[in-house]
C-alpha cells in the first residue's frame, strides 16, 4: 500500500516543493520502506525544486522487488518518462515477457518498470492489458503531457 502524490503548475512555482513535501507527510503511513521525489519543468528539464513546474512523490511499501531498484519516482531507460505508482500489476511477468520478445530490455524486477515500458511501447492503450489494483501518474517529457490512471474497480483510488 504505497502512497503517491503529484503537483503541477503552468509556470515555475517556488511553493511546489512545499506542496509536494506536505503531501508526502500526509501519506507517510503508507510507505515505511522509503520515499522519493522528483521535480521538473514543462520543457522536459529536471530541475531543482525552486524552478519546478511539476513534481512527483512516492512513499514506498516494498512488495514485489524489495531492493532499491524499486525506488520511485522511477524513470524509463531513456529518461523521458517518470512514474509514481501505487499498487500491483498481477500480470507484469507475462507483460514483461511479451515486451522482451519485442526487444525491450529491463534492468529491474519491478512491475513499475513494466508499466513504464508498456506505456512507452503501447501508449495509453497499455492500461487495457494491466490486471491488478493500481493508481499511477506518468509524466511524459517527450509529449509534454501527464497521464494518470487507476484500476477499473477503483481499488487504488486516484484523487484530483
Amino acid at each position: 500500500m504505497c502512497g503517491i502524490c503529484a503537483v503541477f503548475d503552468t509556470s515555475p512555482n517556488s511553493e511546489l516543493r512545499t506542496q509536494l513535501m506536505k503531501s508526502l507527510t500526509y501519506i507517510e503511513h503508507r510507505g515505511p520502506d522509503g520515499d522519493g521525489a522528483i521535480f521538473g519543468r514543462n520543457d522536459g528539464q529536471l530541475v531543482s525544486e525552486d524552478s519546478a513546474e511539476w513534481g512527483l512523490g512516492h512513499k514506498r511499501l516494498a512488495i514485489i522487488d524489495l531492493s532499491d531498484d524499486g525506488r520511485q519516482p522511477m524513470t524509463s531507460s531513456d529518461k523521458q518518462l517518470w512514474i509514481t505508482l501505487n499498487g500491483e500489476i498481477y500480470n507484469y511477468v507475462e507483460l514483461k515477457s511479451e515486451l522482451e520478445a519485442e526487444g525491450i530490455q529491463f534492468s529491474t524486477a519491478t512491475d513499475t518498470e513494466v508499466v513504464l515500458a508498456a506505456y512507452n511501447h503501447w501508449g495509453k492503450a497499455a492500461v487495457e492489458r494491466f490486471v491488478g489494483m493500481f493508481a499511477f501518474v506518468i509524466v511524459d517529457l517527450t509529449k509534454r503531457e501527464v497521464f494518470a490512471c487507476r484500476d477499473r474497480l477503483g481499488i487504488k483510488p486516484l484523487y484530483f
